[in-house]
């Protein structure tokens, strides 16, 4: 029989070969939780480019309202642009306007989520917490305010700083 050897990439393939298998996998599993939610059923809109979404065709051409009123005359006065990651709804109607803003409201009155503000707030629950930076500085600017109200403002260094104040105003007089 044929000696049988063991290289040294052994190892390697192993690790290689389970890597790719579960890249594979993790792809398969995501691509079966995606057919199962239902996509939100969105107005109609202009097609998009992957990355950069409906921006070429704002950009591209004369000015923006012009541009969205042919967008509108041909997708309709409610219609769906994707502006790169944001998703955003384009209404040209007073009458659809009128229904979104005063009986819808509440829907449309929050602002859209972002991510830093997100991060740096602690998922934007944690803004003045006397922990935050924010909130040092403020305690800081606050204690130099009352050091500087107590010890420089009251009478007695105000009256203090009598002559030093006469000098400067006589000496801005002689100029």
């Amino acid at each position: 029989m044929a000696d049988f050897k063991i290289s040294m990439f052994h190892p390697f393939s192993i690790l290689l070969t389970t890597l790719l298998f579960s890249f594979i996998i993790t792809r398969v599993l995501q691509t079966l939780r995606a057919k199962k939610k239902p996509s939100p059923r969105l107005p109609p809109g202009p097609w998009k480019l992957p990355l950069i979404g409906n921006i070429h065709q704002l950009v591209a051409g004369s000015l923006l309202h012009s541009t969205l009123r042919n967008l509108a005359l041909k997708h309709g006065p409610l219609m769906h642009l994707q502006l790169g990651a944001v998703s955003t709804f384009v209404i040209s109607s007073p009458e659809i306007a009128e229904e979104a803003m005063r009986k819808n409201d509440i829907a449309f009155a929050s602002r859209p989520y972002q991510l830093a503000p997100s991060i740096i707030s602690y998922g934007c629950t944690k803004l003045l917490t006397l922990s935050s930076p924010l909130m040092i500085v403020i305690t800081y600017w606050r204690h130099l305010r009352k050091i500087c109200v107590t010890k420089l403002l009251s009478a007695q260094p105000v009256r203090s700083f009598r002559r030093v104040r006469e000098e400067m105003v006589s000496n801005l007089m002689r100029r």
